[in-house]
């Protein structure tokens, strides 16, 4: 049934906002932004953990390498006991390979730990991946990767684990029964209340659709800057000085510069 408040929007928005999934990086950004609760049901399911405590949750957080590669984690939750956890919704295998876990890992600890620091004040650290299907091609609703003596099979303890979950596996268990409500798209398709109403509130009421069609502006937006960021860059390989390039997609020289050096994303 359409409420009064919708005719205010556009109907492709609406109908964009209603097909939206869990497991489309945008939405599940707004969905567990600022929502510890939404944050610490997904890690208590995964990890199997009714004792689990979320104390703070950061989405799209950017972890800084200053001699290479910086990385933006989708979800980077810490619990009360001070362990951490990155969680990463990938709809395309290659956004998931094991070397991508790895340098999740290294990242991560090289921002806990302060000048001076003794390495053994590390802590716990979880990277997990929801994959669309079975990345890792072994047949498993959930695989757990930890550094193990080869010679005897122990345990080499250094507390950094990876998880892999494969969302298509949606058996009738606690995580597959997540699993399928991160497949829905309407909240009263899914079994779990908690996100049942995070859902209900960001495609069903007012407020919500109001802020899912800010965030529908600024893909686009976003669209539109990676165009001119081709354009800009298809201009200078022909030669043309920057000055003009920058005349040509209406941005500055400096933003054409950080684009061809790669210091920025499309969107500043």
């Amino acid at each position: 049934m359409s409420k009064d408040w919708e005719e205010k929007f556009r109907p492709e928005d609406l109908q964009r906002i209603r097909g939206f999934r869990l497991m489309d990086d945008d939405f599940m950004s707004k969905c567990f932004e600022e929502n510890i609760e939404c944050t610490e049901l997904v890690l208590q399911i995964v990890l199997g953990r009714d004792d689990l405590k979320v104390e703070k949750v950061a989405i799209q957080h950017q972890l800084k390498n200053l001699q290479g590669r910086s990385i933006i984690f989708d979800i980077y939750a810490t619990d009360h006991a001070g362990k951490r956890y990155n969680v990463e919704i990938q709809q395309e295998d290659e956004g998931a390979i094991p070397k991508r876990a790895r340098y999740h890992l290294g990242l991560m600890d090289m921002n806990v730990l302060n000048p001076g620091e003794f390495f053994d004040k590390l802590p716990e650290t979880y990277i997990i991946f929801v994959t669309q299907d079975d990345t890792l091609g072994y047949r498993l609703p959930i695989a757990h990767v930890d550094r193990i003596i080869k010679e005897n099979g122990a345990e080499f303890g250094d507390e950094a684990h990876i998880i892999y979950v494969d969302s298509s596996k949606h058996e009738d268990t606690e995580l597959g029964r997540l699993m399928h409500d991160f497949h829905c798209k309407a909240a009263s398709d899914m079994q779990d209340g908690v996100l049942a109403k995070r859902i209900y509130e960001l495609k069903e009421s007012e407020e919500g659709v109001t802020h899912m069609c800010k965030v529908l502006e600024e893909i686009r937006e976003e669209g539109r800057m990676e165009d001119k960021m081709e354009t800009a860059n298809n201009l200078y390989k022909m030669g043309m000085p920057l000055e003009q390039i920058a005349q040509a997609v209406q941005v500055s020289v400096q933003m054409i510069q950080e684009w061809l050096s790669g210091e920025t994303s499309p969107v500043k």
